[in-house]
């Protein structure tokens, strides 16, 4: 069964709101919480955790607005593409402090991040693309 254009555009707006608002309460959270505190609950540094909580709210806006506002839309993949770097990052601290169970939350997280980096792209090669011209070639 073929699934419209229409429908896979829906499908990536839903899977982009879902991650929208879990990447902005992860972020909001982290961003929220007193250094002492994230010191607590993580093994990584509390700024860089703060850090990691202001990318993960910055990606949850490039996912929404400029669809939303139909301004700079190139954005949102590359949005996603950040998002799935954290999450690659998340899988990993996980795997190695609490094991592979509780891993697989950053991973489909992740999974899902890169579909809406690859749905939402244009990933071509200049090669095969006929109006690609090279710097000197304008002129």
């Amino acid at each position: 069964m073929s699934i419209s254009t229409k429908q896979r555009g829906a499908l990536l707006w839903l899977i982009q709101g879902l991650l929208a608002a879990l990447f902005l309460f992860a972020g909001g959270f982290k961003l929220a919480l007193p250094l002492a505190a994230l010191a607590k609950v993580s093994p990584l540094p509390a700024p860089f955790l703060k850090f990691i909580g202001a990318c993960e709210v910055t990606g949850a806006l490039g996912l929404i607005l400029p669809g939303l506002l139909r301004i700079r839309t190139g954005l949102t993949p590359l949005a996603a593409a950040g998002l799935v770097i954290i999450m690659t990052g998340a899988v990993v601290m996980t795997l190695a402090t609490q094991g592979v169970a509780p891993a697989v939350l950053p991973f489909v997280v992740g999974t899902l991040a890169a579909a809406v980096a690859l749905g939402r792209g244009r990933f071509r090669s200049p090669s095969f693309d006929t109006s690609y011209q090279p710097e000197t070639a304008r002129n």
